[in-house]
């Protein structure tokens, strides 16, 4: 592993990655130059999203997940994507990705024009009904939701003190109170919604896992190479792709703001944001 100073860790990557064909996985460090924070970026505080077990655990948190989600969704759905989305479908357009794996919920990579995107975790602007699994706009539940609770503002910052209530990566808002929120069931059955997203503790759909392994697979040890974009790779859903490709000999250039799980794999890390690395690299090809 070679891990130089940032602006000769860059350079280095560049050199690397030049005429290689390319797999990128990005992470919710991807996201945070369009508003969106992460879960385990230096400065970011310490959270907890609800798991699966307790969504599934009854009325109670469903209700207050959707009380906090119908608030983060106001916000979340006015996310428009950074330079590094942009850099990523220049990179696809101009024929070097073979394949983008994201870890996000965001959407934000086919907003901004990317083609085949493997959303490994789901998408936040879509629900399923937990019973019969129809699959749902989350823009036609907002305004349903919108419907059973009109003294129940979407938008705190609206309000005073709006500044206080944060919002997390997958679209969450840390509301406290919740009480009274009135949630919608599914039109088609009357059963359970979720958002179409994986939940902690909730296992990622094998033919996700599948595709993104055979995206890494295809690359050549000569020829390839697999970048990390904004993800510490704390989670085995994402970190399983880097070990794929080390174990094959296919060089992995991290990109990140501090350290992350998967730094012993890595050919070269590049401690720096995204947005600039991606659009240096977009510039090369």
């Amino acid at each position: 592993m070679t891990t130089l100073g940032d602006t000769a860790a860059g350079t280095r990557a560049l050199d690397l990655l030049a005429g290689r064909r390319l797999v990128v996985l990005t992470g919710a460090g991807l996201s945070t130059d369009s508003g969106i924070p992460d879960y385990r970026g230096p400065d970011s505080p310490p959270r907890r999203p609800m798991t699966y077990s307790e969504f599934v655990s009854g009325e109670a948190a469903q209700r207050r997940y959707w009380a906090r989600s119908h608030v983060g969704w106001a916000r979340m759905r006015r996310a428009e994507p950074n330079p590094g989305h942009r850099a990523l479908a220049a990179l696809q357009r101009a024929g070097v990705l073979d394949g983008l794996i994201t870890q996000n919920v965001d959407g934000l990579h086919a907003a901004a024009g990317h083609r085949d995107v493997v959303d490994l975790h789901g998408r936040i602007d879509e629900v399923i009904c937990l019973d019969c699994r129809e699959i749902g706009s989350r823009d036609d539940l907002q305004r349903r939701l919108a419907g059973l609770n009109p003294a129940f503002t979407e938008d705190p910052f609206t309000e005073d003190h709006s500044a206080e209530v944060e919002t997390a990566p997958d679209g969450d808002a840390a509301l406290e109170a919740t009480d009274g929120f009135r949630i919608a069931a599914c039109a088609c059955c009357g059963g359970r919604l979720k958002p179409h997203v994986v939940f902690f503790g909730e296992n990622v759909p094998r033919d996700r896992v599948a595709r993104s392994y055979a995206l890494v697979g295809g690359l050549g040890p000569d020829d390839g190479a697999l970048l990390v974009a904004g993800s510490s790779l704390t989670v085995m859903s994402g970190l399983r792709f880097v070990k794929h490709a080390a174990k094959h000999g296919i060089p992995v250039v991290i990109v990140n703001r501090g350290e992350t799980r998967g730094d012993g794999l890595a050919t070269v890390l590049v401690d720096d944001g995204t947005s600039e690395v991606l659009g240096a690299l977009a510039g090369t090809a």
